[in-house]
């Protein structure tokens, strides 16, 4: 999943809730997530596109890790 933006995600189904990892290290959960969506996400060519259209903007989400910057 080579992706200039997003390192990596993980869904919870029964939650709805889609963990997104970007390559800062932030680390975002998606929450109401329908099974399609994070289907279709997972199938993308450009996740950072499909995440870009898809889902920031569209469901609420919370932070929950802020990486750290090195030093």
């Amino acid at each position: 999943m080579p992706s200039s933006v997003i390192r990596r995600f993980s869904y919870d189904e029964p939650q709805r809730r889609l963990r997104v990892t970007f390559t800062s290290g932030d680390v975002y959960d998606y929450a109401g997530v329908p099974p399609e969506v994070e289907a279709a996400f997972r199938a993308a060519f450009s996740k950072g596109r499909f995440f870009a259209s898809d889902i920031r903007d569209r469901y609420p989400f919370e932070r929950v890790l802020i990486a750290t910057p090195p030093g």
